[in-house]
């Protein structure tokens, strides 16, 4: 494998997929991290493609307990004094100095929570094309040779999804952001594919709808104001949604854009709808209905 590795990316949707081809994963809010084992070291590797090896020396200093060739992806976390999952901990850490990445590794260790193999050593090599469930196991036996005070754990799975409802239902308080649903038959695919599915904790809030994308007879995506004056899309809308807000929509001429520079046609009429939107940093909004 050549460095940076380009990182499999999963899709947000409002619900997650049923099915008996589907495994699914603790979501944590942390920092993507690639953990590379080179035959001199470890490097560690930020979604970005960044080194971030000085900033997370105490998960480098574990990586050298795997075996030369291995490359795993996963999560670099932190936990705070009441047991909780802090982002704004693994934050302050990434935006350190190698200094006082050091002292904040003493205060508050960081744990690697590791979702896949993407290389083991010769003569297996690289993982990437074989299926999920073959990348799972390789992952269990090779933590399992682990000492056993490591900080690399393997992400929490089941193919159970009330299981996995339950985790999500249950466990956000903890820092527990979602779940992640990965197609058990998928190999690992750079950037988004509909074989890694998402779903966040979220807040159904109301929003005006000030334009659209697509036609007036069916409108792909809604561009709504939400309640802070930021102007965003939705997700596309499914066909049952787009039939009935679609007689509400009046056209304006021209074109307006969203902060993000997202074109859409303004409408003039006030329609309201209610939206998931995601409450962590990747905010995603979702159209559930008409108010």
């Amino acid at each position: 494998m050549d460095w940076p590795a380009s990182v499999a990316l999963a899709q947000s949707v409002p619900a997650l997929p049923t099915g008996t081809d589907w495994s699914y994963e603790m979501k944590l809010d942390g920092h993507r991290m690639i953990m590379w084992r080179t035959g001199d070291g470890v490097r560690l590797q930020a979604r970005s493609g960044r080194d971030v090896t000085t900033v997370w020396g105490d998960l480098a200093l574990a990586g050298h307990h795997l075996p030369a060739g291995t490359v795993l992806d996963g999560e670099a976390v932190i936990t705070t004094e009441d047991g909780r999952i802090s982002f704004g901990a693994a934050q302050a850490r990434a935006a350190s100095s190698p200094t006082r990445a050091h002292r904040l590794a003493t205060q508050h260790p960081a744990h690697y929570i590791a979702f896949d193999t993407l290389q083991l050593p010769p003569p297996t090599g690289d993982m990437r094309a074989r299926p999920y469930t073959e990348r799972r196991t390789a992952l269990l036996n090779l933590l399992a040779e682990l000492p056993t005070n490591t900080p690399i754990q393997a992400v929490s799975a089941t193919t159970n999804r009330d299981t996995a409802l339950t985790w999500y239902n249950t466990l956000h308080s903890q820092g527990i952001e979602g779940i992640v649903a990965k197609r058990t038959t998928s190999p690992y695919r750079a950037d988004r594919t509909g074989a890694w599915l998402k779903i966040r904790h979220a807040d159904t809030i109301e929003a005006t709808v000030v334009g659209f994308t697509g036609t007036t007879r069916r409108p792909r995506a809604l561009a709504v104001r939400l309640p802070d004056g930021r102007i965003a899309l939705s997700q596309r809308l499914t066909t049952a949604l787009a039939t009935r807000i679609a007689p509400y929509l009046v056209p304006q001429p021209g074109r307006a854009y969203t902060q993000g520079g997202d074109a859409y046609t303004p409408v003039s009429a006030q329609v309201v709808v209610e939206v998931v939107a995601g409450t962590t940093r990747h905010a995603v909004l979702t159209v559930v209905r008409l108010r």
